[in-house]
């Protein structure tokens, strides 16, 4: 479903990927693991359009994007949600997630799909007339994860959705990127806490400054010796 060829991304005179390649197949999780600054954040960007490659290509179900727009790649489906959260703060929750359907005119279905969301996030209905900015950190990533299922993804590109939070709500926040997959969304997850991104994941990537040194089913890199003495703490 995608298909990332050959992808060199750089920042003046750094290289910050250095040609890699990989691929997410239609209904998996395919998880992105690596230190700071080993390219992670950077390739999301690279795949969602914000940033531009030097070389490589970038196909979502066979057809090249690589020099799409980042709203025309939401048409087709890729829909990321940032490091962060970037929630907008001044703005309702309701607001909020009423910008993640900003490209759709159906606005039976929209309804239904906010139905949807206030469904899956008690919390967030609960708040719907609530500032985004005095929400809590969990709650704000759910609102972030709302706001991009209303733009009914086919591919979710998560970015470090366990970021600051209790030990409590990353179980939870990761047990809704469960449920969202088994609902049929392919999901891209880059995340440092490798171990919780290992256990829902059926692939994984290994990225160390800018190059895929280690790829393989989540079992295969949870049993490896390097993957568990650089990130498992084993």
């Amino acid at each position: 479903m995608l298909e990332i060829k050959d992808l060199e991304v750089g920042f003046g005179g750094i290289t910050a990927l250095k040609g890699i390649s990989l691929s997410v197949a239609e209904g998996e999780i395919v998880t992105l693991i690596g230190a700071n600054g080993a390219g992670k954040t950077t390739t999301l960007r690279t795949v969602s359009g914000l940033v531009r490659p030097r070389a490589g290509k970038i196909l979502v179900d066979g057809q090249d994007v690589t020099r799409l727009s980042a709203q025309a790649r939401v048409k087709r489906g890729l829909v990321q949600v940032p490091e962060g959260r970037r929630v907008f703060p001044q703005m309702s929750v309701l607001e909020n997630l009423e910008l993640g359907a900003y490209l759709r005119k159906d606005a039976k279905s929209v309804a239904s799909d906010l139905d949807d969301v206030f469904a899956r996030f008690p919390r967030l209905a609960d708040r719907r007339k609530q500032h985004a900015g005095t929400l809590s950190g969990g709650e704000q990533q759910m609102l972030a994860i709302g706001r991009a299922l209303m733009s009914r993804p086919q591919i979710l590109l998560l970015d470090e959705p366990s970021m600051g939070l209790a030990p409590l709500l990353v179980q939870e926040i990761f047990s809704i990127v469960s449920e969202i997959n088994a609902g049929g969304t392919t999901v891209l997850l880059v995340e440092q806490n490798a171990n919780m991104a290992l256990q829902i994941a059926h692939r994984g990537y290994v990225l160390e400054t800018g190059k895929i040194v280690l790829a393989g089913t989540a079992a295969e890199l949870t049993s490896t010796d390097e993957v568990k003495r650089a990130y498992l703490g084993g």
